[in-house]
């Protein structure tokens, strides 16, 4: 199936110069494109490679003077351990996409075009000199509360609106891409590694495949989000799903503890954005009880902490066994008697070793 939209021209990502396409890929892509009216049947066309993810291949585009990036989901993720994920994620993450766009339209890139015969889709290009990398700048040491509390604020928002749309509940309800791309690398993977803590893994995944309550977007992460010129802007949404938003909260924070986490960080810093974002994002509550929402966050937070050392997906800059060990210390007994608020997972780690 091919669907066409409207023509913005922009996307994001940095060259890959040691990548390749195979000529049958650039053909095949050539032809979706041209079957999209992305581009014409005899018009030059230059395909760059963008590196960056591990779950897709993400290419720019250029011809006749436009430029815009398609992205291809993977079957197996590009990653140590085996990861493998429907592809059908693709078209969750372009749908995504559409209806952040109707909600808040500077926050996710338009698309152009998408053809779910081939697991693609188009979107605009967003160039790195006007979309900062909010990683980056994190690891960089560059740590920006007033950002972090629009990311929580953004989030709190589109929740929001998620949660007011009911028709989403049906549209989104991909739980198998939630369980293969989230519950099972994360939460799952790392009950295996820590066995005394299983059932408190088993329980928490258990939790958050049963608790539906808006549109999630499933990779909020500081990788998946630029410092747009008129504020955050998301990307990378194919774990979208309609489910538990406390999941997207508690994952957002976890990469501002992990970054605290390496040698040399001051991690005070990290730890005010995370209040910031929290503090953003739970004033936008009006959906449910907030502090029920909280929660679960809570519960959540520790959970992913300890996943990111111990699970499928270890973070790629924590690379000394004394910093793998202090997200253990702080995170294994929180898993264990889960807090009740985030403020408490904040002291925990603030007060760690």
């Amino acid at each position: 199936m091919f669907v066409q939209h409207g023509r913005g021209l922009r996307s994001f990502g940095r060259p890959g110069h040691l990548l390749t396409l195979a000529p049958e890929a650039i053909s095949d892509l050539r032809e979706s494109l041209s079957r999209l009216g992305l581009i014409g049947a005899a018009e030059m066309v230059r395909v760059t490679p963008l590196v960056g993810g591990v779950s897709s291949d993400i290419s720019l585009i250029e011809a006749g003077g436009r430029r815009f990036c398609v992205k291809r989901a993977l079957p197996r993720l590009k990653v140590t351990a085996l990861w493998e994920a429907p592809v059908g994620r693709n078209a969750a993450e372009a749908a995504w996409m559409r209806a952040v766009r109707r909600w808040l339209p500077r926050a996710a890139p338009e698309v152009l075009g998408e053809d779910r015969t081939a697991g693609l889709f188009a979107m605009e290009y967003l160039p790195p000199a006007d979309f900062a990398l909010w990683k980056t700048e994190l690891l960089a040491g560059q740590v920006d509360a007033s950002f972090a509390v629009s990311v929580g604020r953004d989030i709190g928002l589109l929740h929001a609106r998620g949660a007011a749309d009911q028709n989403l509940r049906i549209a989104f309800a991909n739980d198998e891409i939630f369980e293969a791309i989230r519950v099972e690398p994360y939460l799952r993977a790392t009950a295996r590694a820590h066995p005394s803590l299983a059932d408190r893994f088993d329980a928490l995944a258990s939790e958050t495949l049963a608790t539906k309550r808006s549109l999630v977007h499933g990779d909020v992460s500081p990788k998946n989000i630029l410092k747009g010129p008129r504020g955050p802007v998301f990307l990378d949404a194919e774990c979208a799903w309609f489910g538990d938003p406390a999941f997207d909260l508690a994952f957002c924070l976890n990469h501002l503890l992990l970054k605290g986490a390496r040698a040399g960080a001051d991690k005070a810093r990290y730890l005010a954005a995370f209040l910031a974002l929290a503090g953003a994002y739970i004033e936008c509550i009006d959906w449910e009880d907030a502090s029920e929402l909280e929660r679960r966050a809570a519960a959540l937070l520790p959970a992913l902490f300890l996943a990111r050392v111990d699970g499928k997906s270890p973070v790629e800059y924590l690379t000394r066994e004394s910093e793998r060990e202090a997200v253990r210390r702080c995170a294994a007994p929180l898993v264990a008697r889960p807090p009740m608020r985030l403020g408490d997972v904040a002291e925990a780690w603030g007060g760690a070793a």
